[in-house]
């Protein structure tokens, strides 16, 4: 189970990686390898503020659905539009080229207050 030292991670099973004035969110190789084959990844919430927990998206897997929650309260700025053609991109690489939003965080502090790597392990 790859769990990279350099991110957050929630209970829910998102990442977040800052980058400057924003962050990045996936779902950690945890998460994808639960799913199964996603096929799917739908987020309409791009140019919306979002509190910490609201569903930002949902992700399809071939047996189910499952909701995406934003890891701090945040304005989802960006959706990783090659997902829209390759969802199993997640699959092979959750953590870089299987991103899912770019988000711009109320309180990158916050980001601080989320599970480390080890913090995560626990969890899982």
């Amino acid at each position: 189970m790859n769990i990279p030292d350099n991110l957050r991670y929630t209970k829910d099973h998102e990442w977040i990686r800052p980058e400057g004035d924003f962050a990045v969110v996936g779902i950690t190789d945890y998460a994808q390898n639960e799913l199964g084959d996603i096929v799917f990844v739908e987020v309409e919430t791009v140019g919306e503020q979002l509190d910490k927990e609201t569903t930002f998206g949902t992700i399809e897997a071939v047996k189910t659905v499952s909701d995406l929650f934003m890891p701090v309260a945040g304005e989802v700025m960006e959706f990783n539009e090659e997902l829209n053609d390759h969802p199993e991109i997640i699959n092979s690489d959750p953590y870089d080229k299987g991103w899912i939003v770019k988000i711009k965080p109320v309180n990158a502090a916050d980001i601080n207050d989320l599970l480390d790597a080890e913090g995560y392990k626990e969890i899982i």
